[in-house]
């Protein structure tokens, strides 16, 4: 019997099920039944030694999550590699001829980031310094997504076909699509994730993501594609089938991020703004510049693939130590405001210098709250009123902003006018944001949602991603970051900072609270254990949370309160559960782009907090809520057959607490 025959054996004694997904698939690679498969590099994978990689590398296809398909780079179906790319391409372009069996010409536009891969985890060190995944980048990945776009007669538009380090962020390539009249879009990115992953977005005619039943259509139809078809770049090029993006829609581009900050910077104040080594100078930084603000990047920010500049090369702004040399270069220079985005610019992150010399990050929620606020109810703002879209996880404080706008009096005394409205319990990801304005734009029904007929203003996730203009069906760090930079130039005249401001958000509409925890389960153990908790958490649903008796239990699977599914993309999009208390609500769910199991935790405002106001409040009602999801968390892993390491418990528990200073 072949050697790989033992290990297909000894893979499904080992892992059940998993393993005999892996071994059926894994007598597909070896023998070349797949492009771009490498059966000789395959070959020396087939030892005992590495047989927790291969059950996890071949147990599944990667699959289209909340972000599209993103995972580890490597050899396999559930790893991002050529083969998995040609595929995903391969079934866009059947996707898309059946989408669209009327347009004489399709085309798409193509982005990507700066990732490279360098194998920083020491993964496949088996196989050497050779092997043909090592500088894998995501330029590489799109010019070959455009071959195989152009041998299947799609004409792809690239930024700068002929420059290997040409970069496109995931914002801007929302705004070119249905500006360049395009039938979908690709991006090969994978956000924030680390320096060893990679991924790919698809992108619909108007910009955003496909949600269900159409993104389980797409993945159906990828899933088939087995005969590649491919024209190489060259010649593809000579043929017109990869064409460059004209330069004059970046100035549109700009030209829109700009059209979103009103009123426009009153001064002039430095900014720090690193890109995390991302593209996001092309876009975020541009605008900053365009809007006259000097901004300054931290030497080794600017474009790498291997994050080398950053702190454990996580280049994600969430997370407060990714800009730990950035805050270091912005006190040489005594300038109090570090501003952040992830490598494809879609997230924004915001670090704030206090007066004691220390620094402040800012979550997710609490940038989407500061904005929200001030476009909507600050004396000084642009006072706007309209929709509000934001996920079930996002702060419930964008809820009492709405609340309060509509309660503001004319300056003459008469009412407000029309009401604001916010739509606050979508699925996770900001595709079903973009889906929400999609209905509402294609069949003038915005009364369904808010009984008027008026805008979309503002929408937010929790995960640091702000949309300020529907003309981008995406979050965008620019627009974003530009908002920040022109509040805190206005407030740093007035001596105070953005964090100061939250707190006076606090007084004004109630002092709510959250916080988040992320479950770290990596691999085919990690996947089982994650699924199994989730069956747990429903099975046999919690009576108390962090001490308070639980008063309703809301599981989005309910298909009798949310209807049937529309396919499994809006099963995984559905796994959900709501635990509501006296003292807040706590939300569980597994991440769709990552192998972690997240937990939200939204507290309500306390009955009193006795003579504090401003940042005295804002720490009280903080420690009370951070204290309240170490106790979420401890109770969720406690489910778990096997308990994780202290250590890793710790250091998933404080995921997003780090503080400098």
């Amino acid at each position: 019997m072949p050697y790989s025959d033992r290990i297909a054996a000894r893979l499904i004694d080992t892992y059940g099920e998993p393993g005999r997904h892996a071994a059926a698939r894994l007598r597909t690679w070896p023998a070349g039944g797949v492009p771009y498969a490498e059966p000789d590099v395959l070959a020396r994978h087939l030892h005992e030694e590495h047989l927790p990689l291969v059950c996890d590398a071949f147990r599944q296809t990667l699959p289209f999550g909340t972000g599209g398909r993103r995972g580890l780079v490597g050899y396999g179906p559930n790893r991002m590699n050529p083969t998995t790319l040609a595929m995903t391409v391969q079934g866009h372009c059947a996707y898309l001829r059946a989408a669209w069996p009327d347009r004489a010409e399709l085309t798409v536009v193509v982005a990507n980031d700066t990732r490279e891969f360098h194998d920083v985890a020491g993964t496949y060190a088996f196989l050497g310094d050779t092997h043909p995944l090592l500088g894998l980048s995501s330029r590489g990945l799109a010019k070959l997504a455009c071959e195989i776009y152009a041998g299947n007669g799609v004409t792809a538009h690239l930024v700068e076909p002929d420059n290997d380090a040409a970069v496109l962020t995931t914002p801007e390539l929302s705004f070119l699509i249905p500006e360049m009249g395009a039938a979908g879009g690709l991006n090969l990115t994978a956000s924030h994730n680390p320096p060893d992953d990679n991924g790919v977005k698809v992108y619909d005619h108007t910009g955003s993501q496909p949600v269900a039943p159409d993104d389980q259509r797409l993945a159906d139809i990828m899933s088939e594609a087995a005969d590649i078809r491919v024209m190489p770049f060259v010649e593809a090029r000579t043929r017109g089938l990869i064409r460059a993006i004209p330069a004059t829609l970046h100035d549109a581009y700009l030209d829109t991020v700009l059209k979103c900050v009103t009123p426009q910077p009153r001064s002039a104040a430095p900014v720090v703004f690193t890109p995390l080594c991302g593209a996001a100078l092309t876009t975020a930084g541009a605008a900053l510049r365009r809007a006259g603000m000097p901004i300054l990047v931290p030497p080794g920010h600017g474009p790498d693939g291997t994050f080398a500049a950053i702190p454990m090369r996580t280049p994600n702004p969430e997370r407060p130590r990714a800009t730990e040399s950035a805050r270091a270069f912005a006190e040489e220079r005594d300038i109090g405001l570090v501003l952040s985005s992830d490598p494809d610019g879609d997230r924004i992150g915001c670090e704030v210098r206090l007066a004691e010399d220390t620094w402040e990050h800012l979550t997710g929620n609490q940038i989407a709250a500061i904005l929200c606020y001030f476009l909507l109810c600050d004396p000084d703002g642009p006072r706007r009123t309209g929709g509000v879209l934001t996920t079930i996880v996002t702060t419930r404080l964008l809820g009492a902003i709405v609340a309060r706008r509509n309660a503001l009096p004319r300056t003459d005394g008469s009412d407000a006018g029309e009401p604001a409205w916010i739509v606050n319990d979508l699925p996770v990801g900001i595709k079903h944001i973009a889906a929400v304005i999609d209905t509402l734009e294609r069949t003038g029904r915005y009364e369904q949602v808010s009984g008027r007929p008026t805008d979309v203003v503002f929408a937010a996730e929790e995960s640091h991603g702000v949309m300020l203009t529907p003309r981008i069906r995406e979050k965008d760090a620019a627009p974003a970051g530009l908002l920040l930079a022109t509040l805190a130039a206005r407030l740093r005249e007035q001596g105070h900072t953005l964090l100061d401001y939250y707190g006076a958000v606090l007084d004004d509409v109630g002092a709510h609270a959250d916080a988040a925890r992320a479950i770290v389960l990596p691999g085919t153990r990690g996947a089982a254990d994650r699924s199994r908790l989730m069956t747990s958490l429903r099975g046999e649903p919690p009576r108390q949370v962090a001490g308070q008796p639980v008063t309703r239990t809301v599981d989005y699977w309910d298909v009798e309160r949310f209807g049937p599914f529309l396919s499994e993309t809006d099963r995984r999009a559905r796994n959900l559960l709501c635990f509501q208390t006296s003292a807040g609500t706590f939300v569980v769910r597994p991440s769709g782009t990552e192998p972690t199991l997240k937990l939200y935790c939204q507290a309500a405002p306390p009955a009193s907090t006795p003579s504090l106001r401003g940042l005295a409040l804002f720490r009280r009602v903080q420690r009370s809520v951070e204290v309240l999801a170490d106790r979420v968390h401890e109770e969720v892993v406690a489910r778990l057959e096997t308990p994780l390491p202290r250590t890793g418990l710790n250091a998933s528990a404080s995921r997003l607490r780090e503080r400098s200073g």
